[in-house]
């Protein structure tokens, strides 16, 4: 495969170099595959959204750049867990939550359902909202009565 070499430079900013021939000064790494695939396919976008390369798994990657994948991956797809379900409510097609999560409370928006929550295994659902935060139930069967039925109240 092509040398990759991923860094920040300045702090924050993802760049790319490849074959130390063709440097990139802001690329975005996307993961391509479904999320139930973490680490596989990953996109890296250039500055006009193009794509430069398809990396088929994290471990294609220098012990450096794959680091800093795994940062940039973390980042990207920051995932707040949901413990309790405290309130879900729809109107007019949009449901609003509110959700007691391993970061703290939270309120979100979602817009669609149907496109919106995506279940990863029989228990485990994944939830977009309309900013594309994601919100996590590791366990569907691990929740409490009380959120269990709000849950069934959407979905």
């Amino acid at each position: 495969m092509t040398n990759l070499q991923l860094f920040y430079d300045p702090p924050g900013v993802l760049r790319l170099t490849v074959d130390d021939e063709r440097s990139y000064p802001k690329v975005a790494l996307y993961q391509s595959s479904p999320l139930r695939r973490p680490g596989r396919f990953l996109s890296l976008l250039d500055g006009k959204s193009e794509e430069i390369a398809l990396v088929p798994s994290l471990d294609d990657l220098m012990p450096e750049s794959r680091k800093v994948a795994e940062r940039e991956l973390a980042r990207r797809y920051l995932t707040a867990k949901i413990q309790v379900l405290t309130s879900v409510r729809q109107e007019f097609g949009v449901t609003y939550w509110h959700a007691v999560t391993d970061r703290g409370e939270r309120d979100f928006v979602v817009q669609n359902l149907s496109e919106s929550c995506l279940w990863l295994s029989e228990t485990h659902l994944l939830i977009i909202d309309a900013d594309n935060n994601r919100f996590e139930i590791p366990d569907r069967g691990a929740l409490d009565t009380a959120s269990q039925r709000l849950l069934d109240s959407v979905l």
